[in-house]
């Protein structure tokens, strides 16, 4: 049943299985980064910090955290619900003053970078992808796709800042996702999967 609802996600949202494995590379590199630097956020905005992070996914395997990754929607957030937050930042992307810049490492601007093209690339498609998989409502879909991909790379400076783990003020769905991976446990991974798309669903009716 489960696995039902997952599958019937995927088609709902019109996503091929090259989108869902770019997402799962991004989720498993999001944990990697949150091991190696939630702690860092804390001291610069972010909110990983928050659900102390670090600490359940650096003793983590690779394998571990690949199949904690395997989720039909980004395990990272950049505050993609906030409409008037993207509707300033992609309507005046060449205005950034040096005070903007984020002091994060090099590795967390890659993160975002990369993020940043994943979202363009999910919000010029059809259907409610980026609604569905990373928590933006309709206009700021719509403010992406109008934005020139080109433009994107400066943002990645700015914006990273603003990372952190989606739904960072549920720390129940975190502590269940990160306790089912350590037990190396697929089927509690699925129910956790299955609460996140609750999560999703939950957001996404709010915003109406």
């Amino acid at each position: 049943m489960q696995d039902a609802v997952v599958g019937s996600w995927a088609q709902e949202s019109y996503l091929s299985p090259e989108r869902l494995g770019s997402l799962h590379e991004l989720n498993h590199r999001f944990l990697d980064l949150a091991g190696a630097r939630a702690a860092e956020w804390g001291t610069t905005g972010g909110g990983g910090v928050s659900l102390g992070l670090a600490e359940r996914v650096a003793p983590l395997s690779r394998t571990q955290r690949s199949a904690a990754a395997n989720c039909p929607y980004a395990l990272y957030d950049l505050r993609f619900e906030d409409d008037g937050h993207w509707r300033s930042r992609l309507e005046n992307v060449d205005e950034w003053r040096i005070a903007d810049e984020s002091v994060l490492g090099n590795d967390t601007h890659r993160f975002v970078h990369m993020a940043l093209f994943y979202a363009w690339h999910v919000a010029s498609g059809a259907g409610l992808g980026a609604q569905l998989l990373l928590g933006m409502n309709d206009s700021t879909a719509a403010a992406f796709r109008r934005v020139n991909m080109s433009r994107l790379s400066a943002l990645a400076v700015t914006e990273a800042a603003h990372l952190t783990a989606r739904w960072s003020g549920c720390s129940p769905y975190w502590v269940a996702l990160m306790s089912a991976a350590a037990r190396s446990d697929p089927a509690g991974l699925r129910r956790v999967q299955l609460y996140g798309l609750q999560l999703a669903a939950a957001a996404r009716l709010s915003a109406f």
